[in-house]
């Protein structure tokens, strides 16, 4: 039972790290990139869908991204859709694509998206402290209930602390390689 309790926290924190690297993906760090689409969605047909399921996203250069979408008539709900999102963006419609110019990223645009990493980065290390949290707390509740000894539950927590000083790692390293990718001129 305390063996699954570690493994059920394990996987919860593994999920976690998945969430944020997919996070991370939106944050636009000057190079043109399919993902920077990823969280934009179009009302088209009666629902709201992704980009990619409406168009085709291709990436020509390295500072820009084409749209084309499969029916004519969704170019200006694409546009509109690009506009109101967080990108910061300013879709070229030629009647055909959409084209999306990456301006290269400013000093202080940069510095701000590494605060923001680093505030994104540290909700996910809480979530992972969560996690540790809730398992202890079952592994008192287990001792409580006598079915485990406190021997047990200080050897199960020192498991889990492992477990969670390796994904707080892990987060970490993430947050420093997208603060990297962000600098990068």
């Amino acid at each position: 039972m305390a063996n699954e309790v570690v493994e059920l926290a394990r996987e919860s924190m593994e999920e976690r790290v998945e969430a944020l690297k997919r996070e991370l993906t939106s944050i636009r760090t000057g190079r043109a990139s399919r993902s920077l689409l990823e969280r934009i969605k179009v009302n088209a047909y009666g629902s709201n869908l992704p980009v990619d399921q409406v168009g085709t996203i291709t990436v020509p250069e390295s500072r820009m991204i084409v749209i084309q979408p499969w029916d004519p008539q969704m170019l200006a709900v694409l546009e509109k859709a690009i506009m109101t999102s967080d990108l910061g963006l300013t879709p070229a419609n030629d009647g055909k694509v959409i084209r999306l110019n990456i301006p290269q990223l400013t000093e202080d645009r940069r510095k701000e998206l590494v605060k923001q990493v680093k505030k994104i980065s540290e909700e996910y290390k809480v979530g992972v402290r969560n996690d540790r949290r809730d398992a202890n707390d079952t592994f008192k509740a287990q001792k409580n209930d006598k079915e485990i000894s406190e021997d047990d539950m200080f050897r199960y927590q020192e498991e889990v602390q492992k477990v969670t000083d390796e994904f707080i790692t892990r987060i970490d390293d993430i947050a420093a390689g997208k603060e990297k990718e962000v600098m990068e001129v």
